[in-house]
């Protein structure tokens, strides 16, 4: 969620953070980054008082869905202030699930979470900057018992690192959703994370994330820069090699949600950076061993029942895959796992199974409807900037 670095760097004898780490995904191999930690730990825990110190937009939410807007509205005031995320990350259909926060930090999208989930519910927040931890749980037991009513607090945090989340004390196969907001890309080792992330959802659970990405592969010296780095555009991924990075470690079909650029206003950095240009993403992965690798024809069909919360009349799985209530749609394998045998599963009706395979599937004609709509919960910022498809490699 916040950005402010849960960089599980390598640790010295003490169990304290090393001065340096080897940075160890494709992008950033052989990168070494002096005190990251440290740094991270001084930039979101001292250096920033609220999120008006930020010199670009990639630590902003510019779109809000209107009920989160309204969740907020109980949010206490200090943990909204502390707040720096790039996206809105809050899939639908939660209600009564665990849900894990990366990167937690004032653990304002957690108190919003606290809300979606509901009394029976559960929601983790891990984040290793001891401010923003502290501001976290300042409010958490009030908030749950006084501003919804609850028995008890549903909200749990944890000070670690998203790279050792079972040393953080999640278990194995125990979530049913991850969220993050702009913070794997703060991470030295984020195969770490990706694979961390994937070993503590249960099958058919979902790591729904926004994050910030770049359309190249950034010079060493650019993604050195300590400010660029604190403002989550250093240790941007390029969006190719990320989304090789999600399938190497078991999610297999990346799915995009929606995107928009982030603007760097500060002369200074943006002399830095040249054209790079720099996107918010929201991605959406699934636990399911049964994905393929490429989109592939069954002749299945799905139907929408309209019966997602705040969604009546159309839901949107992704960029590419939208659903009108009632109206048939033809959709590809992996698509129909992704509704089928998930937390969505009670929303649609499944027409066919993979008895017979026709073949490569078009996902050009996937959506139901040709009108841009997006879903009341599972959508996030926007623009007129390059988007890919949101299906499998066999679509693209």
């Amino acid at each position: 969620m916040d950005c402010r670095g849960d960089c599980g760097c390598v640790k010295d004898d003490g169990g304290n953070p090393a001065k340096s780490a080897k940075v160890v995904d494709g992008n950033d191999a052989g990168l070494v980054v002096s005190g990251v930690v440290d740094g991270v730990k001084e930039y979101y825990g001292k250096v920033l008082e609220t999120s008006a110190n930020l010199r670009t937009s990639a630590c902003t939410t510019c779109s809000i869905p209107p009920e989160i807007k309204t969740a907020l509205k109980k949010v206490p005031k200090e943990v909204v202030e502390k707040y720096y995320g790039c996206g809105s990350p809050f899939p639908c259909a939660l209600a009564g699930l665990t849900v894990l926060d990366l990167g937690s930090g004032s653990g304002r999208d957690c108190y919003v979470l606290s809300q979606l989930v509901g009394e029976q519910g559960h929601v983790i927040g891990v984040d290793m900057t001891q401010e923003q931890v502290a501001v976290a749980r300042a409010h958490a037991d009030q908030y749950c018992t006084e501003a919804l009513g609850y028995s008890k607090c549903n909200m749990t945090y944890y000070q670690g690192y998203i790279e050792d989340l079972q040393g953080c004390g999640v278990k194995p196969d125990s979530v049913d959703v991850i969220i993050s907001n702009c913070v794997v890309n703060l991470s030295p080792d984020k195969a770490a994370v990706m694979k961390g992330a994937y070993a503590v959802l249960k099958d058919g659970g979902e790591f729904y994330f926004s994050d910030v990405y770049c359309d190249r592969r950034m010079p060493t010296a650019v993604r050195k820069d300590p400010i660029l780095f604190g403002e989550c555009l250093g240790g941007a991924l390029y969006e190719h090699d990320f989304v090789q990075l999600c399938k190497s470690v078991g999610f297999i079909d990346p799915r995009e949600v929606s995107r928009s650029e982030i603007k760097v206003t500060d002369p200074e950095l943006s002399a830095l950076v040249g054209n790079t240009r720099f996107f918010s993403i929201t991605y959406r992965l699934f636990k399911l061993p049964q994905l393929e690798p490429y989109c592939e024809d069954y002749g299945q069909v799905a139907i929408y029942k309209g019966t997602i919360e705040g969604n009546p009349f159309v839901y949107a799985l992704d960029n590419g895959h939208t659903f009108e209530k009632g109206r048939p749609v033809l959709v590809c394998g992996n698509s129909t796992h992704m509704i089928q045998d998930t937390r969505l599963s009670f929303a649609f009706d499944i027409i066919g199974n993979k008895n017979v395979h026709y073949g490569a599937f078009d996902c050009s004609s996937t959506s139901s409807s040709k009108t841009t709509v997006s879903s009341s919960c599972d959508s996030s910022d926007s623009s007129d900037s390059p988007k890919s498809s949101g299906c499998g490699d066999g679509c693209c």
